[in-house]
């Protein structure tokens, strides 16, 4: 078992189809735990260019319910049941919002059997939606908190045994409870979908993402979830007025050791 920590950034985009930048979809590795967390469509095929095998997905973790963010995980199930190549003699564990259960079983009316996941292949922990809370998933502790996007949108706190803490922000306007879920954490993944000037409501522009991880006083901070437009302006000279740590703009396949 690895204690190396590593973030691989499947895709730095949004619903809107980019040669450039996939959807919306991260994968950490950490205390010999694989997390995939969002999984826009193609993540499967994210996944195989970076090199990891679906089957070793341990963890889902779903920030929201917003079709780029869950559009994979019905291709992950059907997947982890027809294809071959999917062996696990342990099950899955999806983590997202309370109402998860309610979603799955309306893609069950959808799609019948073929998203039906065989018995013993998936477990769903729902997380509340109006409180922080964590849960334990040894030997990771991950908190989640209410973010200001959607009724079920969380972001995520992961915990490491050698006690390293990596926050995936989830799609979000500025939010007071995010800042506190990311205090002091060693990597704050945030979205910042618009760029200074073209603010969106329910997304940050870089000046409120700086803003947070100043607030929170994160050791890093790596921005994603970029429509076009940002590709076209200076985004960290906005953010870096409010937070001075290093600012990383994330790229597809991007893989950083944490």
């Amino acid at each position: 078992m690895s204690n190396m920590t590593e973030l691989i950034i499947l895709g730095s985009g949004t619903c809107v189809p980019s040669i450039r930048r996939a959807g919306p979809a991260a994968c950490l590795r950490t205390g010999g735990i694989t997390i995939l967390v969002d999984s826009a469509a193609g993540t499967l095929r994210q996944l195989l260019r970076a090199g990891i095998s679906y089957d070793s997905i341990d963890m889902l973790l779903y920030t929201h319910l917003h079709p780029d963010h869950v559009g994979e995980f019905v291709p992950f199930v059907f997947a982890t049941k027809y294809a071959p190549g999917f062996h696990r003699s342990t099950p899955v564990t999806v983590i997202a919002a309370r109402g998860f259960n309610a979603f799955h079983a309306a893609l069950k009316d959808a799609f019948g059997q073929w998203v039906k996941p065989d018995p013993g292949s998936l477990v769903v922990e729902e997380m509340p939606v109006e409180m922080p809370a964590a849960i334990q998933a040894p030997p990771l502790t991950i908190r989640s908190a209410p973010t200001v996007h959607t009724a079920q949108s969380l972001a995520y706190r992961i915990e490491t045994p050698d006690n390293l803490s990596i926050v995936f922000s989830g799609d979000t306007d500025y939010s007071p409870a995010l800042a506190d879920l990311a205090r002091d954490a060693d990597v704050m993944v945030c979205e910042c979908a618009a760029p200074e000037g073209q603010k969106v409501e329910g997304h940050l522009v870089p000046s409120e993402a700086g803003r947070m991880a100043r607030d929170a006083g994160v050791k890093k901070l790596i921005l994603t979830h970029f429509y076009s437009a940002c590709d076209q302006h200076d985004l960290i000279t906005p953010c870096g007025k409010f937070y001075d740590g290093p600012i990383i703009l994330a790229e597809d396949l991007m893989r950083l050791v944490l």
